[in-house]
């Protein structure tokens, strides 16, 4: 009887299993599955997001050179332009006047929406109100709406002619305001965007108060806090995260304003087709053919809402890491 071989487990019965060496392909493999995975969003990030960024920069870039009567095969080229565009765009009073209106906009705008929101957040947080889920629903809706539906419907309630509380107020021989000229208008699209961006930046802040927890506020009531000194000293520096992240929000949604005026302009004689910044970009774009000088202003407002941002960030993360280390 032959003896196994010294330093060998005997097998009492038991077939022992053939060795399988790994496949060669199955390291490569599981090293390369997460970029199968990353592949159709970076393609869709290419396509639609870098590519245009990189075409807008190369019209810019350019510009379009007319040769004699600008008739006849060759008589329309594009040339190199350079940085031309941009000094046109820079020193452009038109594109000054839409950034200081849009200003004059957002110091309406952004304020009163985020107080409304933070108002109507802090009063769904509470424990004694009633209907909250109706509530917060109710409040959200208007953001649903689309934004030209939304511009139309407050469009037709500013005009006198139309609009029901122009009979009303004529009924009780109230005056009735023109608002759709002049600083009023700065209101009534100031409204618009309050009525529809408030729901939106008030779910932010009030997940933020849900996900709060709970031990602080039984540890401020025990402290003898009233529910207004919690709402101010505790619930509102909890979530200035959401408050500096809606605030962002708003300033970029503010520069960006476009439906409102256009939906607007041909209801009313006050909104220049310049009124913002964007408005121009189409303008010079689509009415005026001069996709170059448009691309640069594009580039342009891209990079002034780009610088403006990383500041208000960089500001706001350092006064929290003052508080903090406080």
């Amino acid at each position: 009887m032959t003896q196994p071989p010294r330093g060998a487990r005997r097998s009492y019965g038991a077939k022992a299993a053939p060795y399988a060496l790994p496949s060669p392909t199955t390291p490569g493999r599981a090293r390369s599955a997460p970029y199968f995975f990353v592949l159709p969003a970076a393609v869709l990030f290419a396509l639609f997001f870098a590519l245009p960024i990189g075409y807008a920069i190369w019209l810019s870039l350019h510009k379009i050179e007319i040769k004699g009567l600008g008739l006849g095969k060759g008589a329309r080229s594009e040339v190199w332009a350079g940085l031309e565009n941009y000094t046109s765009a820079l020193t452009d009073s038109e594109l000054a006047a839409s950034a200081l209106r849009v200003l004059g906009y957002g110091a309406v705008v952004v304020p009163v929406m985020l107080g409304l929101a933070l108002f109507f957040a802090l009063l769904l947080d509470t424990e004694r109100v009633r209907a909250r889920s109706f509530s917060r629903l109710a409040i959200f809706l208007p953001y649903a709406v689309p934004g030209v539906i939304a511009a139309l419907l407050w469009g037709f309630l500013y005009l006198p002619d139309v609009s029901p509380f122009f009979h009303v107020l004529d009924a009780f021989g109230l005056p009735q305001p023109d608002l759709m000229d002049g600083t009023p208008l700065y209101l009534a699209m100031a409204n618009i965007a309050v009525w529809g961006g408030t729901g939106f930046n008030m779910i932010v802040i009030y997940t933020a108060l849900r996900s709060l927890p709970a031990e602080v506020y039984e540890a401020a009531k025990l402290d003898g806090c009233s529910e207004f000194q919690i709402a101010l000293r505790v619930k509102i520096p909890m979530v200035a995260p959401s408050l500096v992240l809606t605030f962002f929000f708003s300033i970029i949604a503010t520069l960006q304003v476009f439906n409102e005026p256009t939906t607007l302009r041909p209801l009313t004689n006050g909104i220049p087709t310049t009124w913002s910044p964007l408005m121009k970009v189409y303008n010079d774009a689509f009415t005026g053919g001069n996709i170059h000088a448009a691309s640069a202003t594009a580039v342009v407002l891209a990079l002034a809402t780009f610088v403006l941002s990383f500041a208000l960030l960089r500001i706001s993360t350092r006064r929290t890491t003052q508080g903090a280390t406080r």
